[in-house]
């Protein structure tokens, strides 16, 4: 056993020294009774938590790691005993260490060795909030029975993916795997938990994905600063009862914080769990990371139920009494009555985590370093040689691996309900549900979750490019959010109904229009319009329509006839290359009394603005009927009363060109009326006949992609097997020059054997002439490179001779080879004869006929 445990039982010895002679004497009869006692240890039960053993329909389906142990396990295993039966003598009040539990095989296995770090090709599992979530919405959990006692079972991470369940142990033992493997410091913790954790109980806590709604920051229109502003009118009341009306203000205030806290103090009591007997006692596992690796900044807990993360000073973590990784075990010697607020994670801290194993603990070797001092050098360096640090055993465990069909269903069945402090989140696996939906989250007034307030919805693959559904159960309004790439660029849709001429509310992707428009808020009477970044610098439309009867109205709808526009009202940003007196800031068309109604900018030297105002005369436009054109039809209003006034005829120019852009402003708010009609009727089809985008890619459930790939395989398949006959079919090239392929005569079936017989036939002495024609060619080139050679014999260098030899050995070896296919070719020609012969006579094509 190590110094530090060497250490403790030295000190206990020392406080009974101290306390009396007895209380000595006693410690030394204690001492004589150690093995003893090691012994009595040994054999009782420290795991009495028994799970459920998997069913499976045979053992062997298991490899031979999860039956058996190798030399080092076992070893490993002895090590754990040996730890285990000293931390039992040292620290009898403590509870029992998971060290080597049984897997699903029944093969006591260290808990290092159940760990497999593992990255799995998916982006989202690149993250501890992506793995964290896999693994509390894949799995399901099978609580620990009874609560206060370490399981006895640890099953490995591929059973439990199998069979997607598992307790809290094989919950972080699974997630630690993911986290090793995507670089993150992780560790699995066993010690003690609130009840609300261990038994994933959220109904008195927030739901965290609607508190990150309501958290999402708005952003509040910025005040404009006036350089110029009118001074406040001076207060002239009595500074007595200034007082008096802000004690009696502060004391009204006080009177409602005190409401409010009484009122939130009966709530909390009513909203508070009865309390826990086993508090501090409940077995839990959960998972640590600590700073430094994948840029952590701070340690942090992670509990695999929920995917939550925590901080280490978290008032549901109650206590911990060891950790470990796959590399090495670490028992916790802090106290913690305080829970995990004042504990130090600095596992090379020996005095604070006693480990298992000595290979990553630096402190440990300083230790040894000093206790050997006083030894002889040259002792010193050859114990030094022969310490050999014992290293970790490999897993044991197959390599972990999850479908892309798994990572899509996630949950058990495609479905998971979670409940929450008034609030139900529910989760469903994509295309799932015929409308797309994958997540809902219903909020309640009441605890009991039983009077729905609001409703929000996730969609994915929507065809309509639907994003999100916000309901208003109280008020009955409906808001539904797009993607892009919708018709109309349409971005949100605010409602209480589809029917027309209702009040609703419209926003835009606005760049993706060709006018800009970036909101429409439609009411029965009046519809007003945004837009953004438009050339002529329009930003605002308000349109203000005539008031009918409720019959006029229900038949207009009918028969979806425009309504009659009052006034119209147009506001445009500021022209810079534009003088202010002329660059128009707002025009308002008055159709109901033949009113036209300009407002130009403000000059930066100026604190008003000018503007103009016409009559329009009856048949403007019309030479014949024409009413005539007066002053009186113009009002104006010129800032610099130095300024030269216009013209009639300009005037009337600009008169002439207001009536056709209110032609023109009349005819857009129409097309706003015909588009607001075709968004309600595409919404109410799309509805009613709602379609689920799939990938090409996705083979599984695109079905005109799989039909289209099983006609081309099946069609591939066919013309291979044509080909095949072809190219084994003789009578195929004979047939072809036939006007029929059909054999209807003895003749025509005689005359075919014979062309086939004398095609072979040729071919043979084709081949055998080819033959023969490369013999001869060959042992030409021989024979007269011989008489080259019987030449030249006495003027040859060394060199030439070794170039003819090659040259000797290469032909007289291609000479060999052709004569051994010559004769070989002569020798299968009468077989190759008679056997086709004999394939041709049981054709069923000419048998009947020979």
């Amino acid at each position: 056993m190590t110094r530090h445990m060497d250490e403790e039982r030295d000190n206990q010895k020392e406080m009974k020294r101290e306390e009396g002679g007895q209380e000595y004497m006693a410690s030394i009869e204690e001492d004589g009774e150690l093995q003893e006692s090691e012994d009595t240890m040994s054999n009782n039960d420290i795991t009495p938590s028994v799970c459920s053993v998997p069913e499976t329909d045979a053992e062997e389906e298991f490899p031979s790691s999860y039956k058996e142990n190798s030399p080092q396990e076992n070893q490993l295993l002895e090590m754990a005993e040996n730890f285990r039966c000293q931390y039992v003598h040292l620290h009898p009040e403590r509870k029992p260490l998971l060290l080597c539990p049984l897997n699903e095989c029944g093969t006591k296995k260290f808990v290092s060795t159940t760990l497999r770090p593992t990255l799995l090709p998916y982006p989202e599992l690149y993250s501890w909030q992506g793995c964290a979530s896999l693994v509390s919405d894949y799995l399901c959990l099978e609580p620990i029975d009874p609560p206060s006692n370490l399981p006895k079972q640890l099953f490995s991470s591929t059973w439990v993916l199998q069979n997607q369940r598992g307790s809290s142990f094989d919950f972080s033992t699974l997630l630690c795997s993911f986290l090793l493997g995507a670089g993150y410091n992780a560790y699995c913790v066993s010690g003690y938990a609130a009840k609300e954790m261990c038994v994933i109980d959220q109904s008195r806590q927030d739901c965290p994905l609607r508190v990150t709604l309501e958290q999402v920051p708005q952003e509040e229109p910025q005040k404009q600063i006036k350089k110029y502003s009118v001074k406040p009118p001076r207060d002239l009341r009595s500074g007595f009862q200034k007082q008096q009306e802000a004690r009696r203000r502060a004391e009204a205030e006080a009177m409602v914080a005190q409401r409010r806290e009484e009122e939130e103090r009966l709530k909390e009591e009513r909203e508070r769990p009865p309390p826990d007997l086993l508090l501090g006692q409940r077995v839990h596992c959960w998972v640590l990371i600590l700073s430094g690796n994948r840029e952590v900044p701070e340690n942090f807990f992670i509990d695999p139920l929920t995917g939550r993360s925590f901080s280490t000073d978290d008032p549901s973590f109650l206590g911990i009494e060891s950790v470990w990784n796959h590399q090495n075990y670490w028992v916790n010697m802090q106290s913690c009555h305080y829970g995990c607020a004042e504990m130090t994670f600095d596992l090379s801290d020996a005095m604070r985590w006693e480990f298992l194993l000595p290979g990553d603990a630096a402190l440990l070797i300083s230790t040894m370093k000093l206790e050997q001092e006083s030894e002889d050098v040259e002792e010193e360096e050859e114990e030094e040689e022969e310490t050999k640090v014992f290293e970790m055993s490999p897993t044991w465990v197959k390599p972990i691996a999850i479908s892309q069909q798994d990572m899509e269903t996630r949950c058990p069945g495609g479905k998971r309900v979670i409940r929450f402090r008034k609030a139900t989140l529910e989760k469903f696996a994509p295309y799932l549900l015929h409308d797309g939906m994958v997540t809902r989250l219903t909020t309640f007034t009441d605890l009991e979750c039983e009077r729905p307030t609001a409703m929000r919805q996730w969609f994915q693959n929507r065809k309509d490019r639907l994003e999100e559904r916000e309901l208003d159960l109280v008020a009955g309004t409906t808001l539904e959010r797009f993607h892009r790439g919708r018709s109309h660029a349409l971005k949100s849709h605010r409602y209480v109904t589809m029917e027309l001429e209702t009040e609703r509310q419209m926003e835009f992707y606005s760049r993706a229009r060709a006018d800009g428009l970036a909101e429409r808020y439609d009411l029965p009477s009046e519809m007003t319009e945004r837009f953004e970044e438009r050339d002529d610098f329009l930003y605002y439309r308000h349109t203000l329509f005539h008031e009918h009867l409720e019959k006029t109205v229900a038949a207009e709808i009918q028969n979806q006839e425009h309504r009659h526009v009052k006034k119209i009202v147009e506001r445009f940003h500021r022209d810079r290359s534009k003088p202010a007196s002329e660059d128009v800031a707002e025009r308002v068309f008055l159709v109901s009394e033949n009113r036209i109604e300009l407002t130009y900018h403000r000059e930066d030297d100026r604190i008003t603005s000018a503007w103009r105002s016409f009559v329009k005369p009856h048949n403007l436009g019309d030479t014949k009927n024409e009413q005539p054109f007066t002053s009186d039809m113009v009002s104006t209003y010129q800032v610099d009363p130095f300024e030269k006034p216009k013209k009639q005829l300009f005037m009337y120019e600009l008169l002439v060109a207001l009536t056709k852009e209110e032609e023109t402003v009349i005819q857009r708010v129409m097309e706003s009326e015909a588009e607001v009609w075709e968004i309600l009727a595409t919404r109410g089809q799309e509805e009613n006949n709602i379609e689920l985008l799939i990938s090409i890619y996705n083979t599984a459930r695109n079905e005109n992609a799989r039909i289209h790939r099983e006609a081309r395989e099946r069609m591939a398949h066919e013309e291979r097997l044509r080909q095949e006959e072809k190219d084994l079919d003789f009578l195929v090239p004979f047939l072809n020059r036939l006007d029929s392929p059909e054999i209807t005569s003895r003749q025509l079936a005689l005359q075919l054997r014979n062309d086939c017989l004398a095609a072979l036939k040729q071919q043979i002495i084709d081949k055998t002439n080819l033959i023969q024609a490369r013999f001869e060619k060959k042992t030409q080139c021989l024979e007269e490179k011989q008489l080259w050679y019987q030449k030249n014999r006495l003027s040859m260098n060394k060199q030439d001779e070794e170039e003819y030899l090659s040259f000797c050995s290469k032909a007289m070896f291609e000479i060999h080879t052709l004569k051994l296919r010559l004769s070989r070719q002569k020798e299968d020609a009468p077989q190759k004869y008679q056997a086709l012969d004999q394939t041709l006579r049981q054709d069923p094509r000419l048998a009947k006929f020979l």
